[in-house]
């Protein structure tokens, strides 16, 4: 009986041993295992055979693929190409579930394209003694709504009125001067921006630009900053805080502008006769409303009509004139804007948080944000 009993008792011990000499070697094992991982020395063919030899290899060939097409027995493909599968599928299906759809081009189901020299009347009627209510730069972009007897019914930005088929391009000649005419436009994602003479954080700040407002891109460079045009120059933002689009140009509207009490006929006259120039070409050194100006000729040949000599100089034209605050400008005073502390543009203030001016030789004449960069100072002659 103690014979019996012994032997159990050295079973058992035997048993014991024997588990944990194996517990040990799992361990020992386990953190090798991790240590190589931790230092990416460990070869992952060592790690498959040390997972074969400790778990038993299931085979779930013989199952059917739940949640797919695949059916009982069909084989499993890898990972690459059943991806590829599925984005096929799905592309197909999203195609399959717009069959009717027709394409669109920068937005437009039905593209019209502005071929006319520098601008194109919209009027609210379909003929030529229909009231002017907007104008599509050259090579802007329209909506057409439908055509009859020679008129187009378009719409483009916030102009919705009819122009002569005679000045449009329609069909595959819309799409291809479009691809011709599309821009790259920035339009600024934050509260304020920072606009720099060069493309860093190390260079001297020479604008800030609010949000929402639109930039003329020149080039997306390899640095991630936004090469573009600040009126007639070059100037860099960062690309972390634009959003970069195609576009074709909009029209312009032309509906006449809300003015404060106070605000003298003169006034009213200068705005309007100045606003029937937009589009008009950009020309370094120009003074014509026609043919072409740049910013100081602009005002100069404007303000002439109304017997106001000023110089040919946006920085002479500041240093003329009676200094208002921003608060009590009035449309017809003169906004300037500066580099680096040096005036180098000027527009002419039209009511309504705008501006009218002769901005670059890509936009010509236009209407911006009186804010679209700092203002610098807001001078009165009228």
């Amino acid at each position: 009986m103690k014979r019996i009993n012994r032997l159990k008792y050295v079973g058992i011990t035997a048993a014991i041993g024997l588990f944990l000499l194996l517990f040990g070697n799992g361990v020992k094992a386990h953190n090798s295992i991790a240590d190589k991982k931790k230092d990416g020395t460990l070869d992952e063919k060592a790690m498959q055979t040390n997972a074969d030899a400790a778990v038993e290899v299931v085979d779930f060939s013989d199952m059917a693929y739940v949640g797919g097409d695949r059916t009982e027995n069909a084989e499993i493909g890898n990972s690459e190409t059943d991806a590829d599968a599925i984005t096929e599928t799905q592309s197909s299906e999203e195609t399959a579930a717009q069959p009717n759809e027709p394409p669109t081009y920068w937005g437009y189901t039905n593209l019209g394209i502005a071929n006319v020299q520098n601008h194109l009347n919209i009027r609210k009627e379909p003929g030529e003694s229909g009231k002017l209510i907007g104008k599509l730069p050259k090579d802007a972009a329209c909506e057409i709504l439908s055509i009859e007897d020679g008129w187009a019914h378009i719409k483009s930005g916030k102009v919705d009125g009819y122009c002569s088929t005679d000045y449009i391009y329609m069909g595959e000649d819309a799409i291809k001067k479009g691809r011709e005419a599309a821009s790259l436009i920035a339009i600024v994602n934050t509260q304020t921006l920072k606009v720099r003479g060069e493309p860093n954080t190390d260079s001297v700040v020479i604008t800030l630009i609010p949000e929402e407002e639109e930039l003329e891109v020149i080039e997306v460079m390899e640095n991630g900053w936004i090469k573009f045009l600040l009126d007639d120059e070059e100037a860099y933002v960062s690309g972390e805080y634009v959003d970069v689009e195609e576009r074709l140009e909009k029209a312009v509207t032309l509906t006449e502008l809300m003015y404060g009490q106070g605000v003298s006929d003169v006034r009213v006259d200068l705005v309007q006769y100045a606003k029937q120039f937009v589009g008009n070409p950009y020309v370094w050194g120009g003074v014509s409303l026609t043919n072409g100006a740049d910013c100081s000729g602009f005002t100069l040949s404007v303000f002439k009509k109304y017997g106001i000599a000023l110089p040919h100089h946006a920085a002479s034209q500041a240093q003329m004139g009676r200094k208002v605050s921003m608060s009590e400008i009035q449309p017809g005073d003169l906004v300037f804007y500066a580099k680096n502390g040096s005036i180098n543009h000027v527009a002419i203030y039209i009511g309504n948080g705008q501006v009218i001016h002769a901005s670059s030789p890509k936009t010509g004449i236009k209407v911006s944000s009186v804010n679209y960069r700092t203002v610098y100072c807001a001078k009165r002659f009228l």
